[in-house]
């Protein structure tokens, strides 16, 4: 069953005029005929009846109509949604957020994205990097931004946009707030607070070992906001991103000798055919000035 036979049918059965039906078409009567016709010995019984210049439909095509104008409708019906997510008028990106990536660092860029094309809905997905790189793997993610220290798996493309210090985060009034420079050395002594969630965590208590370095673990959280608090309150001190965001009564200042920097990049599955809404997005990124 072709589009275009059912097409010309119900053009028949509104004007019950074959010729007026073929104009309506922008066809020749023939081949309108000749249409109907094939349409007839696929469904297997006689749709229309013709009687001198009298057109109407028989009883098999009463039947037959509603269904196959539901069929055109349907057909329409996914044109246009096809039209509008082409079109980015109706999309839908899936992306992946590592949970440390601060919010702010991209807000310029999803502002000037959605204000480019507004027809595009993001959902933002947050998890670690291994959970991230599952969910690409899987197709559950169109693309992700996230950073580790470790290779990246092989199947995936890996698209870098800009590179962060690590910090040292304190309470207002600490010793270290005293100090312009920060050596990752200045935190012996100190109670440590893990956060659980961050991707360098071992890389970066392999760090305080190869100083010498014994750390005493106050408090650990999978909650960002529950170790910011507990620094805010004197509870111990913690390793930021450069660009995370604090809460009132805390301070940072980046790590220095040895300086700990990670590259937050933007990853996605190689040789995935992407729908034009994540194309645009991916050229949208690539373009975005990371350095303001």
């Amino acid at each position: 069953m072709e589009m275009h036979q059912v097409r010309y049918f119900l053009a028949v059965a509104d004007t019950l005029n074959f010729t007026r039906a073929a104009e309506q078409c922008h066809v020749s009567q023939p081949a309108l005929t000749r249409a109907i016709q094939q349409l007839e010995e696929e469904l297997g019984g006689l749709l229309l009846r013709r009687e001198r210049k009298l057109t109407h439909l028989t009883d098999f095509g009463r039947l037959i109509e509603p269904h196959l104008r539901q069929l055109a409708a349907d057909a329409e019906a996914a044109k246009s949604t096809a039209k509008r997510f082409l079109n980015l008028q109706e999309a839908h990106i899936r992306l992946g957020v590592m949970c440390t990536v601060g919010p702010a660092r991209f807000m310029g860029f999803l502002a000037g994205f959605h204000a480019a094309n507004p027809g595009c809905e993001i959902t933002l997905v947050e998890g670690v990097p291994a959970r991230l790189s599952e969910m690409l793997l899987q197709g559950e993610l169109d693309l992700a931004v996230m950073a580790q220290p470790d290779a990246f798996n092989e199947r995936l493309d890996v698209l870098p946009l800009y590179r962060e210090r690590f910090c040292i985060a304190f309470p207002t009034g600490h010793r270290l707030e005293q100090q312009n420079r920060i050596r990752i050395s200045d935190v012996a002594g100190e109670t440590y607070l893990r956060r659980i969630n961050c991707e360098y965590r071992d890389f970066l208590a392999e760090r305080l070992r190869e100083q010498g370095l014994a750390t005493r673990v106050g408090f650990q959280s999978e909650r960002e906001d529950w170790i910011q608090m507990m620094v805010a309150a004197g509870f111990g001190v913690c390793f930021l991103p450069e660009f995370s965001p604090t809460i009132p009564g805390v301070r940072t200042q980046p790590v220095s000798e040895p300086e700990v920097v990670r590259e937050v990049s933007l990853v996605s599955m190689s040789g995935r055919r992407f729908s034009p809404a994540v194309l645009a997005f991916i050229r949208a990124i690539r373009a975005h000035d990371w350095t303001s």
